[in-house]
């Protein structure tokens, strides 16, 4: 008996073992990852802000289909005012897809932008469990825009 019990001890050991090991690669796997650019097709600025028109391109690399519900441009420690859009856009498994948003940011944080700066959007993910998501993507710039 003494050993009967040893053995089912040494079984939940493997088991939790194995199911430590795979939980970060199955999470990693299921993780969507997405990357885009960006160009600037309109801005009209103030003294201290800039409103901006911006065509963004995502690419989905991942296996799912993405359902975006809320952009946010997000560069330095916090969004600035205005920053933030809700949006309805589905990104297909393996696909893109292409949005015009409207953001007023900083003037500072543009000028930034126009000497190389990467802006970075904080993506709301619909996901099939009911809880948002977010995905982080730092956009590249595509040459020809305003923005350059």
């Amino acid at each position: 008996m003494h050993w009967g019990m040893i053995r089912i001890c040494n079984c939940l050991l493997v088991i939790a073992g194995l199911s430590i090991v795979s939980a970060p690669a199955a999470s990693a796997s299921a993780a969507p990852g997405l990357s885009g650019t960006y160009r600037v097709v309109h801005q009209s600025k103030t003294a201290e802000q800039t409103q901006i028109q911006v065509q963004i391109h995502l690419v989905n690399h991942g296996p799912r289909e993405l359902h975006i519900r809320r952009i946010t441009l997000w560069d330095f420690s916090h969004p600035a005012k205005g920053g933030t859009q809700a949006c309805s856009l589905v990104v297909p498994a393996a696909g893109f897809a292409d949005t015009t948003q409207e953001f007023t940011l900083p003037r500072a944080e543009y000028e930034l932008w126009k000497r190389g700066a990467r802006p970075r959007l904080v993506l709301e993910i619909a996901s099939p469990h009911g809880h948002p998501a977010t995905e982080v993507v730092h956009l590249d710039r595509v040459s020809g825009g305003k923005g350059n």
